[in-house]
């Protein structure tokens, strides 16, 4: 299993009325680092073949984020999908090392053309380090 991670910085549009980073924005850096990843290791062919759909997210808020502070953000295939869909860890770790943020979101593949659900291939596991089932 490969991991993958990138900073984010929480701009003013990010913050709540509680001074903090919002909730829907934690979801919104979530999806982003997961594209990030998968940006990050598919070749152009199978990015422009097929696109990732959010079907569930499980999110643990363990900490707030104020603005003009940074987190990194973390993210990894575990287990080999289940056809279509598989489950993707992340977290979000404060400059002190605390989890502010964690979760499991459950991703599946769409063919662009067709809009249908396909089956994860083996060579889109090993682009995460994970072996097929």
């Amino acid at each position: 299993m490969r991991r993958f991670s990138r900073p984010f910085v929480a701009a003013p549009a990010d913050i709540d009325e509680l001074g903090h980073v919002n909730n829907a924005i934690w979801v919104r850096w979530a999806q982003d680092l997961a594209v990030a990843h998968w940006e990050a290791v598919a070749p152009a062919a199978m990015r422009d073949a097929c696109i990732w759909v959010v079907t569930r997210h499980e999110i643990d808020y363990r900490g707030n984020v104020a603005e003009g502070e940074e987190v990194t953000g973390e993210t990894w295939v575990p287990d080999a999908p289940r056809g279509a869909r598989f489950d993707r860890h992340f977290r979000f770790i404060g400059r002190d090392g605390r989890v502010m943020v964690e979760g499991v979101t459950t991703w599946a593949l769409v063919d662009r053309a067709s809009g249908r659900l396909l089956r994860v291939r083996p060579e889109m596991t090993a682009l995460f380090g994970v072996p097929s089932a």
